[in-house]
C-alpha cells in the first residue's frame, strides 16, 4: 500500500484482490448450483419411486382381495385399471385420466393414466440426465402385468401358474448418475 501525502495510510482492496475474490466466489457458486440441480433430480427420482412402491403395494392388496373373494373375472380386469385409484390419496401431481397420451399433454413432474393403452405415465420435471426409452420421449410408462411361474419344469404357456401381479416399466429407463 502506498502512502498518500494527506493521509497516514491508504485503506481498501486493490483491483487485483477484488477480481481474485470475485473469481473464487463465482467458481464456488457454479459448483453449488450444479450440485443443487443434481440433488433436485435425484429427489425427483426418489419421489417417483416412492409413488411406484405405494402403487405396487396397493396392487398386491387388490389382487389378494380379489383372490380371497373368489372374484375370477375381476382378477383379469385388474390389469386394465388405473393403479392410482387404489391409493387412499392420489399424489398432488396427478393430472388425471386421458386417452392416447403424448408427453406434451402432461405437465413435467406429473402422473397421468392413459385409458387407451392402460398405462400409467410419469413425465420427469428435471430430466437433463434422464435417458428416454426407445421411443425417444422423456417419460416413463408403467403397466400392470401378471406374474407366472412354470409348473413341473415345463415352460409351455399351458403349464404356467399365476403367482402374482406387478407394476413394471413398459421400456427400460435410466437416470444417469453423474459424478461432481
Amino acid at each position: 500500500m502506498r502512502k498518500c501525502a494527506n493521509c497516514s495510510t491508504a485503506k481498501g482492496f486493490t483491483l487485483v484482490e477484488l477480481l481474485v475474490v470475485i473469481c473464487i466466489v463465482g467458481i464456488l457458486a457454479s459448483l453449488l448450483f450444479t450440485r443443487v440441480l443434481f440433488y433436485q433430480e435425484m429427489a425427483e427420482k426418489a419421489a417417483m419411486q416412492q409413488v411406484v412402491g405405494a402403487m405396487q403395494s396397493a396392487l398386491v392388496i387388490q389382487y389378494g382381495h380379489r383372490m380371497t373373494q373368489a372374484m375370477g373375472p375381476e382378477i383379469n380386469k385388474i390389469i386394465y385399471e388405473n393403479p392410482l385409484d387404489w391409493l387412499s390419496q392420489k399424489p398432488e401431481n396427478y393430472s388425471g385420466e386421458l386417452s392416447a397420451i403424448k408427453p406434451e399433454a402432461i405437465k413435467p413432474g406429473n402422473w397421468a393414466f392413459d385409458r387407451k393403452f392402460h398405462e400409467l405415465i410419469y413425465v420427469p420435471d428435471h430430466a437433463e440426465y434422464f435417458m428416454p426409452a426407445t421411443d425417444g420421449y422423456k417419460w416413463i410408462r408403467f403397466r400392470t402385468r401378471f406374474a407366472y411361474e412354470a409348473t413341473g419344469g415345463n415352460k409351455s404357456k399351458a403349464s404356467r401358474q399365476l403367482t402374482g401381479i406387478t407394476l413394471l416399466p413398459v421400456e427400460p429407463y435410466q437416470w444417469l448418475i453423474r459424478e461432481n
